[in-house]
């Protein structure tokens, strides 16, 4: 059994055979996701319990593709001591997403070096991006929890940490107020006031929608815009989950006004791909744009099945 590690922490780098250690590790980072990481040591439980103690389970960790992370990207501006204690850094988050359209993308350009330079694009409920250097990523959205980065359907993404102190002293808000407010009513939801689904913004005529969609917008092309300035350019945007696999509209928004930079949308291309892969930039455009259908699952079995080969695990 292969299951997807929300948070690795720095105890997880890559995928590991499930025992008591590993559980007890797990239980250990409960704190930092607990939305995840105690529901899947549940499950790993109960897997036991229905299965039985023979088969083989594992732990692929989504923050496992960024465990190399450079420092520059990585560390946060706070007290060295002080994150060494508490395990502060970005960690990212999606990496499963975005090491599977990775692969994807070298598939189809076997003749750039590891996939060359590339900025993927996870939009969903939660939304990431990332930059890749040849198949090592360099940079992400992500950090030391999911709430960093892009605006997302329910949660804040970058905002001033002290706008967090302020509601904390001035506002009344407790650490379960703050906790509700960025994670569950941010986002899409907390801007238009009416949903955190992107399909129903789209739909939507009132003012307050429209600028959540573009506020939305406006996040991810700033980091596509900061990501083609650490890569030197970029060799492929692509796009995947829910949102970015399936609205035309919202791949045109993150992307307008970026045809300076030798990037252009066909717009055929990108209203005819809908749930499905397709290249969406124009024939001259000097990167390549495409729709990659994420699937999270063969990577993960892929690399369970690496793991119990390695280990010489016998599953019954």
């Amino acid at each position: 059994v292969a299951h997807r590690l929300v948070h690795g922490g720095d105890q997880f780098t890559g995928s590991m055979i499930v025992d008591v250690h590993v559980e007890s590790d797990i239980e250990g980072l409960a704190k930092l996701p607990p939305l995840h990481n105690s529901a899947k040591l549940a499950l790993i439980r109960s897997c036991r319990d229905e299965l039985g103690k023979d088969v083989v389970q594992v732990v692929v960790p989504d923050t496992g593709f960024y465990t190399d992370l450079p420092e520059v990207a990585s560390k946060y501006a706070l007290p060295l001591g002080l994150c060494e204690r508490h395990q502060i850094h970005r960690f990212g988050f999606h990496g499963l997403a975005h090491q599977a359209m990775n692969q994807r993308w070298q598939e189809l350009r076997p003749d750039l070096n590891n996939g060359g330079r590339v900025i993927s694009l996870q939009l969903g409920a939660g939304c990431s991006v990332t930059a890749t250097n040849q198949g090592v990523p360099v940079d992400t959205s992500m950090g030391f929890t999911p709430l960093e980065g892009l605006v997302m359907a329910t949660r804040c993404g970058d905002i001033d940490a002290g706008v967090v102190l302020y509601l904390l002293r001035e506002a009344g808000y407790s650490l379960d107020d703050l906790d509700r407010l960025l994670n569950h009513e941010s986002g899409l939801l907390g801007l238009s006031g009416k949903s955190a689904d992107m399909r129903s913004l789209l739909d939507c005529e009132e003012p307050a929608a429209k600028l959540a969609v573009e506020i939305y917008c406006y996040h991810a092309r700033k980091y596509i815009g900061a990501y083609l300035s650490v890569l030197g350019g970029a060799d492929a945007i692509l796009f995947g989950g829910g949102v970015g696999e399936n609205s035309a509209l919202v791949r045109k928004q993150i992307l307008v006004g970026m045809e300076w930079m030798g990037i252009e949308l066909d717009s055929d291309s990108n209203c005819a791909v809908h749930g499905q892969e397709g290249k969406i930039s124009t024939p001259e455009c000097l990167t390549e744009i495409l729709v990659i259908i994420i699937n999270e699952g063969a990577v993960i079995a892929a690399d369970a099945i690496r793991v119990v080969e390695e280990t010489g695990s016998n599953a019954s």
